[in-house]
């Protein structure tokens, strides 16, 4: 493990691309790039969650509490998708797919505002910025990884502990909604997933948040786990290859929530090159 960053408050959507690491700071209102010893940090006053690359190379942000999503120009997200019509919550997370469509969570809900839980669902934007809404009834979603070569997309639905897959269309529209992974059940009685991406190796990276571990899954196997000690992984993402990153969360002793409500966490993004990772299903701190 190598500390790649420090600094940051809450790093989300973290993402690999023209060999430089892209991640939104989502509690500190930042959007942060680069490598170490070249790291930029950039104030938004539109703060930004989940990040996606299109193909033509613009780098697409789901702007949390405006409901839309917008392109980064350098000094803003700038507007490409207003989803105000059918979004009933924050933005979270979000993916691009390989023909410029974008899948973006909508929570469904402001806890940030003592708004009562509910369902959330998933919004499809194509790549002309027209959106519909592609999933619904899902039970906080969270992290979004495209599998199979893009013909599947699994989501991560944090407080049923569980990651749920659907069947991806021509069009981008999602079917056959089933169980991917139970989380308590292949990883441990307190994973919670958070961020999640594709592996390269197969399966998919999970942070497990509460559960103290990045863990790879394919369904009910555990094919590899990296335990992050004391620290609460928030999110990951790879290289395609076998570097993965993971930000981590501090809440210096504190229950991570309770760090966040009362701003006192603080976040380090960390790189593990998953090669050096022992056996599968063992910890790297076995």
């Amino acid at each position: 493990m190598t500390t790649y960053a420090t600094g940051l408050t809450w790093g989300e959507g973290p993402r690999w691309s023209g060999d430089a690491l892209w991640l939104s700071d989502t509690q500190g209102g930042t959007l942060c790039h680069g490598v170490p010893g070249d790291w930029t940090v950039h104030q938004l006053t539109s703060q930004s969650n989940g990040l996606g690359f299109l193909p033509d190379g613009r780098l697409a942000g789901s702007v949390m509490r405006e409901n839309r999503v917008g392109i980064w120009d350098g000094q803003e997200f700038a507007a490409y998708a207003d989803l105000s019509r059918i979004a009933t919550g924050p933005l979270g997370d979000m993916i691009g797919d390989v023909s410029g469509g974008l899948y973006v969570d909508d929570v469904g809900f402001a806890a940030h505002l003592g708004e009562d839980p509910k369902p959330g669902r998933v919004i499809y934007v194509d790549a002309h910025g027209d959106s519909q809404v592609a999933a619904d009834n899902i039970e906080f979603p969270n992290g979004l990884a495209l599998i199979d070569g893009g013909k599947t997309l699994v989501i991560a639905e944090t407080w049923a502990q569980r990651l749920t897959a659907f069947s991806v269309g021509a069009d981008g529209s999602l079917s056959e909604q089933r169980l991917y992974a139970d989380l308590s059940q292949v990883v441990g009685p307190e994973a919670r997933p958070d961020g999640i991406c594709h592996a390269p190796q197969g399966g998919v990276w999970v942070a497990t948040l509460t559960g103290h571990a990045v863990a790879r899954v394919d369904g009910d196997s555990l094919l590899d786990v990296v335990s992050t000690g004391d620290g609460f992984p928030v999110a990951c993402c790879t290289d395609g290859d076998t570097r993965l990153w993971v930000t981590i969360a501090d809440g210096g002793g504190l229950p991570v929530m309770e760090a966040v409500a009362n701003k006192s966490v603080t976040t380090s993004v960390e790189l593990f090159d998953t090669s050096d990772l022992p056996a599968a299903g063992r910890s790297a701190n076995d």
